[in-house]
């Protein structure tokens, strides 16, 4: 563009266009851009931010059932395991067969010494339900016993077996042999009984609780029935 006099011999000024690439136009575009860069920034670090959120989620911090880990079935129960069950141990309490009363009579002799003792256990062994028949000595020729022995005779089916349910209610620790030759009595018999006592020193004038002080009362399972005889031992 050419400057015209204007005939005062002084040359005009230049009008400034807008438009023609001068500062005014370049300062607004500036301006534009730095808004958008800024919106723009703002929703990526926005985007950014709720990424990290994501990726600090922990087990147990309120994060989601996906999140968890889950043992790779994705139902976050830890995968296959199963769950414990507490079962508690079996009773192993032993129950004693029941005593055996009848089968076989038995005779009480007295081998410790002391006046009225083979009475005393007789009628003891008789309330326990025992068939009994009348007291007797020990021979003479065997000396006091500190030990109670019990025989049977192995001729007499189910003498045995009654030998041992008086061992067991005379404290379960006595001698029960099978009686061989002539029984040691003052006249050399049992008096048909199929079970011999040889009451010693040790149970004389003893309680079947005294003989027992840690075990409870044993059950009875064939007690004597009508018909059958018992001898009633008298006192002495």
């Amino acid at each position: 563009m050419s400057d015209v006099p204007d005939g005062s011999g002084q040359v005009p000024r230049r009008t400034t266009r807008v438009g023609d690439g001068g500062a005014p136009v370049s300062g607004a575009l500036a301006m534009i851009l730095a808004a958008i860069a800024l919106v723009a920034g703002f929703f990526i670090l926005r985007s950014i931010s709720d990424g990290g959120e994501q990726s600090l989620d922990l087990p147990g911090s309120g994060s989601s059932v996906d999140d968890a880990p889950d043992g790779g079935d994705g139902d976050g129960d830890g995968g296959d395991a199963t769950p414990t069950t507490l079962v508690a141990p079996e009773s192993t309490t032993t129950t004693e067969p029941p005593l055996v009363v009848t089968g076989a009579s038995v005779i009480v002799a007295n081998a410790n010494g002391l006046g009225g003792t083979a009475g005393g256990m007789s009628r003891t062994l008789e309330a326990a339900g025992f068939q009994l028949v009348d007291p007797t000595g020990a021979s003479s020729a065997i000396p006091v016993l500190e030990t109670t022995v019990i025989y049977y005779a192995p001729d007499i089916a189910g003498s045995q077996e009654v030998a041992n349910s008086v061992n067991r209610v005379m404290g379960g620790n006595l001698e029960v042999s099978p009686l061989q030759g002539t029984p040691p009595t003052q006249d050399g018999s049992m008096g048909g009984a199929g079970v011999l006592v040889m009451l010693g020193t040790d149970n004389a004038n003893k309680t079947l609780e005294e003989m027992n002080p840690s075990q409870p009362a044993t059950e009875v399972t064939n007690p004597p029935v009508a018909g059958d005889t018992t001898t009633t031992v008298p006192p002495g």
